[in-house]
Order: C-alpha cells, then structure tokens, then sequence
C-alpha cells in the first residue's frame, strides 16, 4: 500500500501533464475499476477539463469542470500512465507496463483527451478504482469523513498531534501512528523512521507520551515526510516516480530495513521485531520504553 509520500509524487507528476487537458473518450474493461454510469460518464466526464489534481490521504482526486471528480484510489498494484507526443510518464506498481505499449492486459481505464494524448490506469490485481462523483459530495465519502488530517499541513502542529494521538491513548505509539483516521497517510516505513528519529520506542503506550516526546515526533514525522517526498518517495517494491524512476527515500533510511546494523546514532545493532501487526524496525538503546 502506497503510503503519502509515494502518493504526492504522482499527483505532482500528473499536475504537470493533465491538467487543462479535456477528455475526449472514456473506456473500461469491468465495473469494479470503474463503478460509474454511463449517462454519467457522458454528460460530467466526457467534453469536461481537468481544473486541477490533489491529494487526500492516499487518495488522488482529479477535479474536472463540470463540477465533477475522478476520485482514484492506486490501491497496491495501480498505476497511472501517461501517453502524449514525445513524452511517456508513468507512476505506480513497477511492471512492464510503466513503459511498455498501452493498452495492455491489465489496463483497466482509458482517458483519451482531446489532443490525442492518453491517461491509463493499470491495476493488475483489480484492487484500485476510479470513481466519479460530484465535487461537492466527496467530503461525504466515508472515507474522507473518517480520515485525520494531513500531517503536512501548515496547521498541524504538535498540538493537534497529540489530540489526535489521545483518541488512542490506551494503545501503542505505532499502532496510533498508523491508524489512519488518526493522522491521514503514514505507513510501516514513516512510522518506523520518525519513532526512530524522536527517540521513542514504538511500544510505548500513548498516554505515556510527555509534550517533549510529542513535540520531537511531530518534528521527526513532517521532516522525514518531506525528505521522502523530496526524494520521490520509498519505492518499497512497487512505486516508481512520475518519470518511472524509482523513489531514492529507501537509500536515506535509518533503520526501516537496516536490522543487523549499527545504529547511525549510536551504533547499537538495529533490531526487527512484531508491533501493530506489523513488522518494526528500531534501535533497543536509543529507542526506550516511555512509563
């Protein structure tokens, strides 16, 4: 699953490429990719221009202006590729098909807009979809309803982080870190990493946290955010960026994936174990229990 990072990295990709352009024809090979009606699809997606691309959470939403949206969810194998004159940029699951002729087996959609260029999304496993939907309902979704806000966002401080991390306060740091109605976008990688760059064991229980343990995870988290999206995200196996390279956040990490050596604070031998289900990686000197 494509955590924020990877996600921005393709709606910067397609902001470049798409927006201003107007669809001109629409197709797909079976509903659960693309669950829309038809007389819909003619009268608000077809003719209409994309205004605009944005991000929530780990969800693409392309605006049109026929006061529509695509709303476009990669899920773990999608991508989105786009095929213009001289240019060929791909973003999502590293297959053959980021670069190879389109449409393939697993294309699912096809947006062909009025200059002859096309946008497709792929999606071997058939987990992604693309949904149109009026703008103004979108917030409604229960997704959106129910999930916390952007961590960066100008107005998440390290306040906000931690009312919103006491909505878990009988839980462990990681598992609030990755519930996504907590904090929107954060996955296995960014939790890992800022927990590790704040100092602070991923078992330790919410309600233990000081300000000071909040103040430095709020830091830790929307700097390690930033770097990834600066370096085009992890590429954890299956994302590649809006130019069909591979992201460079893995080659900066700290300690997701590096179990067996040294701490680059301390040099303590870095440890995986089991937390929240998932598979964690952290330093046992510089990474304490907080009681």
């Amino acid at each position: 699953m494509p955590e924020l990072p990877e996600v921005e990295t393709v709606r910067v990709g397609l902001s470049r490429l798409i927006v201003g352009k107007t669809v001109r024809a629409v197709t797909h090979d079976t509903p659960k990719s693309f669950p829309n009606a038809p007389a819909d699809v003619e009268q608000f997606l077809v003719n209409a221009k994309v205004v605009s691309v944005a991000r929530r959470a780990k969800v693409l939403l392309l605006e049109l202006s026929s006061k529509y949206s695509l709303v476009i969810h990669l899920k773990m194998t999608g991508q989105l590729v786009f095929q213009g004159e001289g240019v060929h940029f791909g973003a999502g699951h590293p297959s053959d098909s980021l670069l190879g002729p389109l449409p393939d087996k697993s294309t699912r959609v096809t947006f062909e807009f009025t200059d002859g260029s096309k946008l497709f999304f792929n999606d071997q496993r058939k987990f992604g979809w693309v949904r149109l939907m009026p703008t103004a309902e979108i917030p409604q979704l229960d997704f959106f309803k129910k999930v916390g806000p952007e961590p960066l966002a100008h107005d998440f401080t390290w306040q906000l982080l931690r009312e919103r991390l006491l909505r878990r306060r009988n839980t462990n740091i990681k598992a609030a870190l990755l519930d996504q109605s907590v904090i929107a976008g954060v996955g296995n990688i960014y939790a890992d990493e800022s927990l590790w760059g704040s100092k602070i064991h991923p078992t330790t229980i919410v309600r233990n946290l000081s300000d000071k343990n909040v103040k430095d995870l709020h830091e830790s988290l929307r700097s390690i955010l930033q770097l990834a999206i600066d370096k085009g995200g992890s590429s954890d196996h299956t994302y590649v960026n809006a130019e069909g390279k591979k992201g460079s956040y893995l080659s900066f990490a700290r300690v997701f994936r590096k179990e067996g050596q040294p701490c680059p604070r301390c040099g303590t031998t870095i440890i995986k174990t089991r937390v929240a289900g998932r598979g964690t990686h952290l330093c046992p000197h510089c990474q304490k229990v907080i009681s």
